[in-house]
């Protein structure tokens, strides 16, 4: 698993690039990121599968604010990103993911 960021000089904005290998995806078929920053929608930020079996996905998000999101394999599992920049609980009793930009 990988995020990697990138800030851009002509908008206060950052790219977001989310990467998970085939070995973190665990056989998965089809692979979603979820957050605040998309209404927690299953359908928004769904990550392109390469041809090595590896995910990626990348979207723009507001400069300077935090977000938090989470993984969604296949419509039913849900998994963390491990570079995530720290870990947040939910109302859910689970944890979320946190990006701060």
């Amino acid at each position: 698993m990988s995020i990697k960021k990138q800030a851009l000089k002509s908008k206060p904005v950052c790219k977001v690039t989310f990467k998970l290998s085939k070995a973190e995806a665990a056989g998965a078929n089809e692979v979603a990121v979820l957050g605040d920053f998309n209404g927690w929608n299953p359908t928004s930020d769904v990550m392109g599968k390469l041809k090595d079996g590896s995910f990626s996905h990348t979207i723009e998000l507001e400069a300077a604010k935090s977000y938090r999101f989470r993984y969604l394999a296949d419509g039913a599992t849900w998994f963390d990103e491990a570079e995530a920049d720290a870990q947040e609980a939910s109302e859910f009793g689970s944890a979320n993911n946190v990006l701060n930009l």
